[in-house]
């Protein structure tokens, strides 16, 4: 691990990130399975503009004070049962996604708008796959069904996300120094 990836103020901004995503779950579309919210949102600029460590570690914090019983979850959630509920596979794909995010962006020195949305998408991708898998089996869904409703709603919403975190990145990213 450089120190760069423990440093105080790389642990602040993870710190940060995480409470955006907390917030973000609370600018919410409700859906009947799987709301819509800025969680991704965060989690994208998290992951683009800290890296992979870190924004997973975002994400870790973020779930952790879920688990801990904050209502940070969407719809004001809290508790371990959510984790174990229909939409716990995208809490939990949250870490993964971030830390493959911010990982694919990290492999080139000045990612351009190009690289950091793809590098969004593989890990909004990872995201699904485990929502939907956990929505499967939790909520006892086809995969069909469980695309319906765990993929189709939220996709366009997410490729605005995905838009927007790249420009802000894009914009914001030479003033985060870690």
């Amino acid at each position: 691990m450089s120190t760069s990836k423990a440093s105080i103020r790389g642990m602040i901004y993870a710190s940060m990130f995480g409470a955006m995503t907390a917030i973000g779950a609370w600018i919410i579309i409700p859906l009947p399975l799987i709301p819509i919210t800025l969680q991704t949102l965060f989690l994208s600029l998290a992951a683009a503009l800290l890296g992979g460590y870190l924004g997973a570690l975002s994400q870790i914090i973020y779930i952790s004070l879920g688990i801990i019983g904050l209502p940070v979850f969407a719809g004001g959630k809290a508790g371990f049962g959510v984790l174990m509920g229909p939409t716990g596979g995208y809490l939990v794909g949250f870490i993964l996604g971030a830390y493959i995010m911010g990982t694919i962006i990290e492999k080139k020195e000045r990612p351009g708008f190009a690289w950091i949305a793809a590098s969004m998408f593989i890990g909004l991708m990872v995201i699904y796959v485990l929502g939907v898998a956990q929505l499967m089996m939790v909520a006892q869904l086809s995969l069909k069904k469980a695309l319906l409703v765990g993929v189709l709603p939220p996709l366009p919403g997410d490729i605005i996300k995905i838009a927007a975190a790249t420009f802000i990145t894009l914009k914001i990213r030479d003033r985060i120094k870690l």
